[in-house]
């Protein structure tokens, strides 16, 4: 006996014993298959109507004689499922958004507005009023202190607020949400007006309310065309872990060059550089303080000690002392009202005493806010000069980013809170239109505010209407306050300032649960704060752009793929759980008129705990782990059905209890589950993830010999011993099987070969519940795994795929070959596959909706998926019913 004839003796009896479906004549209505006595039966798909399917298959035992069958084999009625076409994509993605009604229903979305205003009425009226005037108060103060951030005179800000509060009211999605100067976008525009004012000679008529004017013209744009177009999804590739690391950063370069001014020697300290740098100017200048600092000092703590004793040591108190209700929302009221005002209070305050001291005097002691112009005289439509846009250009993603991703924050995090939905495309939309009408008041950029949207949120605003009011009190304050606003003192605004921003960072809590819920984040948000501080804002945005895109590729372009196990699943109605972690305690029982012995009350519904469950036959087949540790009392009549559930065997993402053994698949199957999409940037490597299982788990279908001729170098096969270690194989001829489950054999001709145990591949299962696509690069990629594999196992390889959600996904499985026995091994030589199918019963919906007898018998049996493409599922085949143990032998 030759070499190869011994090969063959020893590897390849499993093609004698294999079950042979013949496919001689594949234009058939039926076909045989040989399985004991039932081999001269024929599978009908035709269910009685005449129509058959021209797969090939086989059934194990698990089917029985379901079905109406009594031949053993059960019948079905065929289904052949239709492809979906450019037709149907058309008609469900285009066709919906081309109506005139569909057109009608956008021009209405884009003034939400118009969808309550026929309900206001008057409680709504009042609550508005109220927020709006409170507000207000709070924006005058802050839309100049902004605009000093902003390198830019007072009105501006003033311009800006009224006009921002009034125009979002029409456009908002959000009730709470205040636009106006916000301290990040005023700091970005101070940067921003410094790096183009650079390019320009000090003798230009560009100055810096043109500058930020142009800034918001451009800015708003880019916003109402990503609005119209939909395209508010950019904004979410941003986490809000990275918004929070730049929001730090940036409070903390805010307050940086704030302290200058509230010591009194600003113009000796570049507020322009970086915050590091900023930090060690303004120490090195301690020395040259001036009276300033009381202006500045003195207010700021009293902004702090005002916020403590209105927040915690009053409210306190009234609980303390205070017996009546009524007392208590009095004094909560007050509380409420008094620390809404507190900066107002505290600069009318200083205004007063820097008055005092130098409205009689050429020059004041102290740096004073200087004169506001009163009424709109700085208002008009803008002028371009030529070439500005092209200077402003390069600063210019920077700032779209920190207006948009700012105001869709404080947008998303309002609603969230106060239960409604906010739309972000509409968002985007009123932040676009309100920066494009502000141009014409020369405003500059402005965003959502977080500290006044609290406020409004605490003043239990109803609509978006309050904008009004807040708009309408600055108005007064431009026409009537700007004589008093000329002796504002610099520090107390630097106060109110450092005050306001303080509330921007991140609190140790929410640092910390960055860290416990995903270190990744946690390291986003440090990285994000460290660069702030130590390069520029514009870095910090930067990277955390690119932290948060980075993220999102490697989860997809490293998908955590999973192979799959067996355990059997029952779902126990209403148990009552014992032992475990809890020892003999009584806790969650139940008494015997159904009371409940503990607190699960908390927890359950009690109509859930009027009964037990048993499962009294459950303890074999659930191990006696399970027995040990969750005993369930018995109750008479209970039934429990097991069925097999695939879950993951790393014990890493495990979604079964640890102390449960998931069982692998049987012999030759190998079942996985990807987490991502199969497209291009992630077919290879999960390619090689599964070619990888492949090889360790299975044996190849033929052994290479060392001389043969289909030996390639980069695929020689097992290894396979010299000449002269066949003494010590004739010695050990039943010796150790090596780490590769290998052992030695001696055919009796001298001839060494070494036996493998482990099965051949016949089965590849994906689970595609997850997966929302796959381009032409993944479809490929699958057919050369599939290639790979027939080639390794020497034979057809099935691959069954289950969960499929989406249509194009089957569709172009099926283009390349996927979802029946493929043609290029369909021949009598070869395996041909097991036509497995998962079937419907068209049982009433509920018991008063039956089913018509007239329009379809009721318990119908219905194909779940089309007869024609047998190897796709419903849900992931239970393979131990094939029968596929005798295959792998």
């Amino acid at each position: 006996m030759s070499n190869l004839d011994a090969l063959e003796a020893e590897f390849g009896r499993e093609k004698k014993d294999e079950t042979r479906v013949t496919a001689a004549n594949a234009d058939s209505d039926s076909f045989e298959y040989n399985e004991g006595a039932d081999q001269s039966k024929n599978l009908d798909l035709g269910g009685g109507s005449g129509q058959t399917t021209k797969d090939h298959g086989k059934y194990g035992s698990g089917w029985g004689s379901n079905y109406g069958s009594s031949s053993g084999v059960p019948h079905i009625p065929a289904y052949e499922e239709p492809k979906v076409d450019l037709k149907d994509w058309y008609d469900d993605k285009l066709r919906p958004y081309l109506t005139v009604r569909s057109v009608i229903s956008y021009v209405h979305s884009l003034f939400p507005f118009l969808n309550w205003i026929h309900h206001y009425n008057v409680r709504w009226l009042y609550q508005d009023v109220v927020a709006g005037i409170t507000v207000g108060c709070v924006l005058v103060p802050q839309s100049m202190s902004y605009a000093q951030i902003a390198l830019l005179p007072p009105q501006f800000g003033l311009y800006s607020s009224f006009i921002g509060a009034m125009i979002y009211s029409f456009f908002a999605t959000s009730k709470d949400v205040c636009i106006g100067p916000v301290a990040v976008m005023s700091l970005q525009t101070a940067k921003v007006v410094t790096a183009v004012l650079a390019k320009y000679p000090q003798d230009s008529e560009v100055t810096g309310p043109i500058i930020a004017t142009a800034l918001a013209l451009l800015c708003g744009i880019i916003a109402l065309g990503l609005g119209v177009l939909r395209l508010g999804f950019l904004v979410e590739l941003i986490s809000t872990t990275a918004v929070g690391g730049f929001m730090t950063g940036s409070a903390l370069n805010i307050i940086a060059g704030q302290v200058p001014a509230l010591m009194g020697y600003n113009k000796l300290v570049n507020t322009r550089t970086s915050t590091y740098k900023v930090i060690i100017e303004t120490l090195k200048h301690l020395p040259n303080t001036k009276l300033d600092a009381a202006f500045g000092l003195v207010p700021l703590f009293i902004l702090y000690l005002w916020k403590w004793f209105c927040n915690t040591a009053g409210p306190k108190l009234v609980e303390r002392y205070s017996r009546r209700q009524r007392t208590s929302t009095i004094w909560r009221a007050v509380f409420f009202y008094s620390q809404a005002l507190r900066n107002a209070v505290v600069i009318i305050v200083c205004t007063a005493i820097a008055w005092g001291i130098s409205h009689n005097k050429k020059t004041a002691p102290i740096s004073l806010l200087g004169k506001v112009p009163s009424g709109l005289k700085d208002v008009g439509v803008m002028k371009v000069p030529e070439g500005l846009l092209a200077k402003i250009a390069p600063e210019l993603p920077a700032s779209v980013i920190v207006l948009l991703l700012e105001h869709i924050a404080i947008s998303k995090a309002f609603g969230r809170v106060n239960d409604y939905r906010v739309v972000p495309d509409q968002e985007l939309i009123a932040i676009g239109a309100t920066n494009l009408i502000g141009t014409f008041f020369n405003a500059y950029p402005a965003t959502g505010s977080f500290s006044r949207s609290a406020l409004k949120a605490k003043c239990n605003v109803s609509t978006p209407l309050s904008g009004l009011f807040s708009g309408a009190c600055v108005l007064i304050a431009i026409y009537c306050l700007t004589s008093a606003f000329r002796f504002i003192p610099k520090a107390t605004l630097s106060a109110v300032i450092i005050h306001a921003v303080s509330d921007l960072f991140a609190s140790y809590q929410t640092t910390w649960g960055f860290f416990r819920t995903s270190p990744p984040d946690f390291v986003c948000f440090i990285v994000t704060v460290f660069i702030t501080v130590f390069s520029s804002i514009e870095n910090g945005i930067y990277f955390a752009m690119c932290w948060s895109v980075a993220v999102l590729l490697w989860k997809v372009a490293f998908p955590s793929g999973q192979f799959l196990g067996r355990v059997d699943v029952a779902e126990v109605i209403n148990p009552v759980i014992t032992g475990g972690d809890h020892g003999d305690s009584n806790e969650g029982q139940l008494n015997s008129d159904g009371s409940v012995i503990g607190s699960y009350s908390d927890v359950w519904p009690e109509y859930k705990l009027k009964g037990q469950t048993d499962i009294e036959t459950a303890a074999p087949i659930i191990g006696e782990e399970l027995k040990r540790t969750a005993t369930l009392a018995p109750r008479t009549g209970s039934s429990v059905k097991f069925h097999t559930k695939w879950v993951p065997f790393d014990q890493y993402n495990r979604e079964v209890n640890p102390g449960v053994i998931v069982r692998p698949p049987p012999p030759g199957v190998i079942v996985f589950r990807p987490s991502e999409s199969w497209t291009y940037i992630n077919c290879s490597r999960q390619y090689n993830a599964i070619f990888d299982e492949v090889t360790r788990l299975t044996r190849r279908g033929r052994l290479y010999l060392p001389n043969s001729g289909n030996k390639r170098w980069n695929d020689p096969g097992e290894w396979t011993p010299p000449t002269f270690y066949k003494k010590l194989f004739k010695n050990k001829r039943s010796g150790g099987a090596n780490a590769s489950g290998y052992g030695a054999h001696d055919d009796g001709n001298e001839a060494v070969v070494v036996r493998d145990d482990r099965p051949v591949l016949r089965v590849i299962a994906f689970d595609w519940s997850q997966v929302a696509q796959a381009d032409a690069t993944g479809l490929q990629t699958l057919v050369d795994l599939r290639k790979a594999v027939n080639q390794y196992a020497d034979r057809q390889v099935e691959f069954h795929f289950s969960g499929i959600i989406s249509p194009w996904i089957k569709r172009g499985l099926i283009n390349v070959g996927f979802g029946t026995v493929n043609a290029e091994y369909s021949d009598e030589s070869l395996l041909a596959g097991h036509a497995s199918y998962h079937v419907l019963k068209a049982s009433p919906l509920t018991a008063s909706d039956p089913v018509d007898d007239t329009e379809s018998r009721q318990n119908a049996i219905y194909s779940a998926s089309g007869t024609n493409n047998p190897f796709f599922h419903l849900e992931m085949p239970d393979f131990a019913q094939w029968d596929l143990a005798h295959e792998s032998l």
